[in-house]
């Protein structure tokens, strides 16, 4: 799964009709509807786009025949394996009709070519550890913690040692939280709920 690390803009004539497109990274559809209301065009013939966050999608064809516009954007997307992202095609009409099947291919291949270029980043899946450490072994929890890449979310001194909330990559948690305990002897207490 990838997401974009930056807005991306494609143009394309076809048949004398312009297509512009505008993808942005989004991660709530609120942000997406605010992207959406940035880039329209207003004197353009229409401002058709799609968006995907997680298991969550819309579309509009913005007044083109039902299906040719939208959901081929949408396709695109889910084609290229994007989470997050809202892709915006502004079609200015040149005179000459495309039909249907010109709507669909016109619509998803310029929003395809327009994600292929993109840049994007690999998102990769995170999950949290919630761990208990007693004094004695903290200066090993950060040596461990820095080794595996992990983020520190939350951190609260108690009479006993320390609390701490990490984030790392969902690959990596296992070997962390057997690191963990392998360091300290086994007296680093693993919360569970994480």
């Amino acid at each position: 799964m990838f997401a974009l690390s930056q807005e991306a803009l494609y143009e394309e004539e076809i048949k004398k009709s312009r297509f512009i497109v505008k993808a942005a990274g989004v991660s709530s559809p609120e942000a997406a509807m605010a992207f959406l209301e940035k880039v329209r065009e207003t004197r353009a013939t229409h401002n058709c786009w799609a968006y995907r966050i997680g298991q969550e999608y819309r579309f509009s064809d913005d007044g083109e025949p039902g299906g040719t516009a939208g959901r081929p954007i949408l396709n695109a997307i889910e084609k290229q394996d994007i989470d997050g992202v809202v892709v915006v095609v502004v079609r200015y009409f040149g005179g000459i009709k495309l039909g249907a099947g010109g709507l669909s291919r016109a619509y998803g291949g310029c929003a395809a070519k327009c994600l292929q270029q993109a840049k994007l980043e690999r998102i990769v899946p995170k999950a949290q550890v919630h761990l208990q450490v007693g004094f004695d072994h903290i200066g090993s929890l950060y040596a461990i913690i820095d080794q595996f890449g992990a983020i520190k979310l939350a951190e609260t001194y108690t009479d006993s040692g320390l609390d701490i909330r990490l984030q790392i990559d969902r690959a990596k948690r296992q070997t962390l939280v057997t690191a963990l305990a392998d360091a300290s002897g086994g007296s680093i207490r693993l919360l569970e709920g994480c």
